[in-house]
C-alpha cells in the first residue's frame, strides 16, 4: 500500500514525528532510569502518551486531506490540537524529570498549577477535535463506508476522550480528607498505583477508567482501517463489492464498538478489573457480541439477496473501492 501525504495536515505530521522521537526517548528512559512512580517505571506514562499521540496525529492529519470544504477551519482545528498536545506532553515529561506525578497531583502549588494547566489543554484539545469532527461529518466522500467510519470514529473518539473528565472528580477518600495531595484518580475501588497489568499498566484488582478512555480514543484508527480493509476485499470478493454491504458493516462495527466503550466504562465504574468480569459483565459482553454478529450476518444475507436480484444490484461507481484514490491511501 502506498501512502500519499499531499494535503495532509503538516503541523500534525510534524507533531506525530516528534512524538515518534519521544517514544524512542521514553523507551531509553525505561531502560536506563530505574525510578518508580505510583507503582510503575517513571517513563511508562510518557511512552504510552507518545505512542497514542503518534496515532492520533497521523489519523487527524490524514482526515484533513479528505476535506474539500472548510479546509481552513479544519487546518486551524488541527493546529490547535497540536498546540494543546505539545503543552500536555511538555508537562508530563517535565514532571517525570522532576520525579513527580503529572496527573491528579496537587501536592504543592507548582504541581497543582501544572495539573490545572494540563486540564485546560485537554479541554482545548477536546473542543478542537469536536470542531474537526463537525467539519468531517459534513464532508461528502465518494466511499460511503469510509465516510461512516470517519463519522462514527470521531464521535466515539470524543466519547472516549470524555471519559478522561470523569477521572478528574475527587474520590470519596479525597473529599473526606483521608487522602491529600491528589485530586481525581483513574482507579475505582482502590487507590492509584496498585497491582496492574503488564504493558498497559491498567489496574488488575479494581476498576480502571483508562481502559474505556483508550478504547474509545482509538476508534479513530480502528473504524477507518476497517473501511480500508473492506475496500481491499471488494477487489476480490463479491460480497464486499456490494455498495450496500460495506457501509452497513461499518455501521454495525461502529455501534458495536460504541457498546464496547460503554461496557468498559460501566465495568470500571463498578470497581471491577478488566480481567475479572462478573457474570453480569460477561452476560452483557456476550449479548453485545451476539447482537453485532447477528446484525453483520443480516447485512451479508441482504447483500447476497440483492446480488441474486440481477446486474447492477451491487450499486454504482461512487462507492467502489477506487473512490479511495483521492483519500491519500491507495492499495
Amino acid at each position: 500500500m502506498r501512502i500519499h501525504i499531499a494535503g495532509w495536515h503538516r503541523p500534525l505530521l510534524v507533531f506525530a514525528a516528534a512524538m515518534g522521537v519521544m517514544t524512542l526517548v521514553s523507551g531509553v528512559g525505561l531502560l536506563v532510569d530505574e525510578r518508580m512512580l505510583a507503582g510503575s517505571p517513571i517513563w511508562h506514562k510518557p511512552l504510552k502518551f507518545s505512542v497514542s499521540f503518534v496515532l492520533y496525529g497521523l489519523t487527524l492529519a490524514w482526515m484533513h486531506s479528505l476535506l474539500t470544504r472548510r479546509q481552513r477551519t479544519g487546518w486551524w482545528a488541527g493546529t490547535v490540537v497540536v498546540a494543546a498536545s505539545v503543552l500536555e506532553m511538555a508537562i508530563i515529561v517535565g514532571q517525570v524529570v522532576r520525579g513527580k506525578r503529572s496527573h491528579f497531583n496537587t501536592e504543592t502549588s507548582t504541581d497543582a498549577a501544572l495539573y490545572s494547566l494540563m486540564g485546560t489543554t485537554v479541554v482545548v484539545l477536546w473542543l478542537a477535535t469536536l470542531l474537526m469532527a463537525v467539519v468531517l461529518w459534513r464532508q461528502p466522500l465518494a466511499d460511503r463506508a469510509t465516510q461512516w467510519a470517519i463519522r462514527l470514529g470521531t464521535v466515539i473518539g470524543l466519547a472516549g476522550l470524555s471519559v478522561g473528565f470523569m477521572m478528574t472528580q475527587p474520590t470519596a477518600d479525597q473529599s473526606a480528607g483521608r487522602i491529600t495531595g491528589a485530586a481525581g484518580a483513574h482507579s475505582v475501588g482502590t487507590t492509584d498505583g496498585g497491582p496492574h497489568l503488564p504493558v498497559t499498566g491498567w489496574e488488575s484488582t479494581a476498576g480502571d477508567l483508562r481502559i474505556a478512555h483508550f478504547v474509545g480514543m482509538h476508534a479513530l484508527q480502528v473504524l477507518p482501517l476497517l473501511a480500508l480493509a473492506l475496500a481491499h476485499a471488494a477487489r476480490r470478493y463479491g460480497w464486499a463489492a456490494d455498495t450496500g454491504v460495506r457501509p452497513r458493516l461499518v455501521l454495525v462495527a461502529g455501534l458495536g464498538y460504541a457498546g464496547a466503550v460503554g461496557l468498559a466504562t460501566w465495568q470500571a465504574l463498578r470497581g471491577q478489573a478488566l480481567t475479572s468480569p462478573d457474570a453480569l459483565t460477561l452476560g452483557a459482553a456476550g449479548a453485545l457480541a451476539a447482537a453485532v454478529a447477528v446484525a453483520a450476518a443480516l447485512v451479508l444475507l441482504a447483500g447476497a439477496a440483492r446480488r441474486r436480484g440481477g446486474p447492477g444490484a451491487a450499486g454504482g461507481p461512487g462507492d467502489r473501492p477506487e473512490a479511495l484514490a483521492g483519500s491519500g491511501l491507495r492499495g
